[in-house]
């Protein structure tokens, strides 16, 4: 069944908040994807299953009016941490996209010489979304918060695994935490994204499959033969006084244990490039990434890639799991997180975005999420442990970590 896109002019359509309803979403800078209708899932093997998924995905293409990344078939993606766990592409029937410079256009699954009567039929479907009556705010009368681990137990956790640092065992592991929220009613994703629009509108947002989240971290972006990466690693919380919180920044920049955390992502991240590029490269020193509840370091790497270009699923397949969230060297640090993490992970940490026909597309790091259930909510926070990190300290950042969707979800 090919899969079309012709042009749609409708400046009124609100992409995201039509995502926000249909609960298939992607907002990143000057594009925005929201799905609708049935949906189409692709086994995708993981790992080696990159290319024959991008294979499928190109040899659907019908009609494409537009001819620019986002166009054409397309698929979301909200992949398991566990880079050895098998997945899959959603192609939805209908992709509607607000692209650069105010463009609009309409992406179908028809039968051969249908394509005027399924737009058409497109067109009628978000009409109807928009025409709902909005859902009602979360407000359940009663809401619990739990955290999964302990918190005196969870340190002991962190501690553990940082003599085994010390000892020499690895360099670097990451481990998170899961805190669990329930309900007296069953929770909506799409007001949850909202509200992360509203504190978070640089991140990247998505909605995917009851998964919610605003992740600061580029983890690969692909149009045509450029390739960008925006790694994040070395956090603190933020105050509300600005002259503490200007401290704060630059106790971040200074930190040694945090630029040695950051450094050893980057390291990692251009090395895994190189081998697809003509050139990659990395700024020259981290900058300060801040968001409303954290200041994190970053650095932005890009490159142009080499002939034929890799698409943006081999790239993701050889990029994830950075040391960001899994830790180095890889191997022993995935040991490591299977014998004391505690903590389900499910797509915490895993690759979460879109991919075209062509390759293009944008892959976030799923950090500041949420896995919804009806009434319950699951939610994830993640710190870097090195030889010198200190298990309180890094308690501290996880309840930093964790106020981006518990604000979001908490709020009356």
């Amino acid at each position: 069944m090919p899969i079309s896109t012709i042009r749609l002019d409708d400046p009124g359509l609100d992409v995201f908040e039509l995502g926000a309803r249909t609960g298939l979403l992607w907002h990143r800078g000057e594009i925005t994807i929201a799905g609708v209708g049935a949906v189409h899932r692709v086994p995708v093997e993981r790992p080696g299953g990159a290319t024959a998924a991008q294979t499928w995905l190109r040899g659907q293409l019908g009609v494409d009016e537009v001819e620019r990344p986002g166009s054409g078939p397309l698929a979301f993606a909200a992949w398991a941490f566990d880079p050895t766990a098998d997945d899959e592409l959603l192609v939805p029937d209908v992709a509607v996209v607000h692209g650069p410079e105010g463009r609009r256009w309409l992406t179908v699954r028809h039968d051969e010489g249908e394509l005027e009567a399924a737009a058409a039929a497109a067109r009628s479907a978000i009409s109807a979304v928009v025409a709902e009556a909005s859902t009602v705010p979360i407000g359940g009368s009663t809401l619990h918060v739990e955290s999964v681990v302990a918190p005196g137990e969870w340190t002991e956790i962190v501690a553990a695994a940082r003599d085994r640092i010390v000892a020499g065992e690895l360099t670097k592991v990451v481990l998170a935490r899961e805190a669990r929220v329930t309900s007296d009613v069953d929770f909506d994703p799409g007001v949850i994204v909202g509200r992360l629009r509203q504190t978070f509108p640089t991140a990247n947002l998505f909605s995917i499959d009851g998964f919610v989240g605003a992740s600061p971290e580029l983890l690969v972006a692909r149009s045509a033969d450029v390739v960008r990466a925006h790694p994040l690693a070395g956090t603190l919380p933020r105050a509300a006084d600005p002259a503490v919180d200007a401290r704060r920044q630059a106790e971040l920049l200074a930190s040694d244990k945090n630029r040695w955390e950051h450094r050893i992502t980057i390291d990692w991240l251009l090395e895994r490039l190189l081998p697809f590029c003509s050139y990659v490269d990395a700024e020259p020193a981290p900058s300060i990434v801040s968001l409303a509840n954290v200041h994190h370091l970053g650095t932005l790497v890009e490159g142009r890639l080499s002939q034929p270009s890799a698409s943006v699923l081999e790239l993701v397949e050889t990029l994830h799991p950075t040391p960001a969230v899994g830790g180095a060297p890889q191997a022993d640090a995935l040991t490591l997180i299977d014998e004391v993490e505690r903590a389900e992970r499910g797509r915490y940490g895993g690759p979460v975005g879109w991919v075209d026909a062509a390759g293009n597309g944008q892959f976030a790091v799923s950090v500041r999420v949420a896995q919804f259930d009806g009434p319950t909510a699951t939610v994830f926070a993640g710190v870097g442990v090195v030889g010198d990190s200190d298990p309180l300290d890094e308690l501290a950042e996880t309840r930093a970590k964790f106020q981006a969707l518990m604000g979001a979800i908490l709020r009356p």
